[in-house]
């Protein structure tokens, strides 16, 4: 797939309404719903996308995100689908966009290719190196070296919305949490309209990213956090993605998930699923009780474990599980 190079300000074919606007309108249950798709790999991986996006888009989430692989190493796929979910269904897409291994132009040119296919919110991510996502982080030469700057890259190109990552239990390269604070307020000061967090464990280090936000710059903090969530149905990739991201899984519940995976060779994923499903749960109920705007829920590309969440917060779910995709 080319891209070709952006030099001048562009602007989406079909302009799109913003992550903002949509988290105000009319929704499905008790709090407006959002969900993260990733990249394919393969033809099989494709079509088990699409059997997600089709029961999703029947429950009609607030909108949709597809991530951007590490280094860029989906970047033409990630263009594509995005595209094809912005033409092909009712769904609201957000463009993940990363500056690992990205000059400028080529960040313009990523820019230039969504607003020719009607895009206009976009996820403005610094990334993680690949190979190690907690390895040394390098900039290109020619590029940026933070999701600021990204940011403010993004808002000289067009009419795009944009939203940033937040951290609950902070950054894994911030010092520490005024450092990480500092740096999600200067991300929204810079124009970013919202952000998605990172999945957490505690829903107290969600409200308390939400306080400090709210002190120091209550301007900013006014802004949606959104927090992500993941419905967990097996013990052993969840931990491999804590580890990934440098998140932390409290001892209370990697007891209550290593518990009902059982002592034998293999884990029980039917009883860690079943436990993920009441944490995702009562994760969800105490985000709405604590006025979250909306909540944005990390699929990996399968519909049934999100489904089922929605349902038990009163999201009739019934009709969009049981007509064939």
């Amino acid at each position: 797939m080319r891209i070709a190079l952006y030099t001048v300000r562009v602007t989406p074919t079909a302009p799109a309404p913003s992550i903002v606007e949509r988290l105000s309108a009319p929704h499905r249950g008790p709090v407006p719903f959002s969900v993260e798709f990733m990249p394919p790999r393969d033809a099989e991986g494709e079509a088990r996308l699409w059997r997600a996006v089709r029961i999703f888009e029947r429950l009609s989430p607030a909108f949709v995100s597809m991530t951007y692989g590490a280094g860029g190493s989906t970047r033409d796929r990630t263009v594509r689908i995005t595209g094809e979910l912005a033409a092909q269904t009712t769904l609201l897409p957000v463009a993940h966009l990363t500056a690992v291994n990205h000059s400028i132009a080529e960040l313009r040119a990523l820019v230039g290719a969504y607003a020719d296919q009607g895009i206009a919110n976009i996820l403005a991510l610094r990334g993680d190196p690949p190979g190690d996502p907690l390895g040394e982080w390098i900039a290109h030469p020619e590029g940026v070296e933070y999701a600021e700057e990204l940011v403010h890259l993004i808002d000289t190109l067009g009419d795009f919305h944009v939203g940033v990552a937040s951290f609950p239990e902070g950054h894994h390269r911030a010092p520490d949490l005024e450092h990480d604070t500092r740096n999600l307020v200067n991300k929204l000061r810079a124009g970013a309209e919202y952000s998605i967090t990172q999945m957490f464990f505690d829903v107290e280090d969600y409200l308390r990213l939400r306080d400090r936000v709210q002190a120091a710059d209550p301007e900013q903090g006014a802004k949606p956090i959104i927090p992500g969530i993941m419905p967990v149905t097996s013990l052993a990739s969840i931990k491999r993605m804590a580890e990934l991201s440098g998140s932390v899984i409290p001892p209370t519940v990697i007891e209550r998930f290593t518990k009902a995976a059982g002592d034998g060779p293999e884990e029980d994923r039917a009883s860690v699923r079943a436990v993920g499903i009441d944490f995702a749960t009562e994760t969800a109920e105490r985000l709405i009780a604590e006025g979250a705007p909306c909540l944005h829920f990390c699929s990996l590309n399968f519909a049934k474990a999100t489904s089922e969440v929605l349902g038990r917060l009163g999201v009739d779910v019934d009709a969009a599980l049981h007509v064939p995709a």
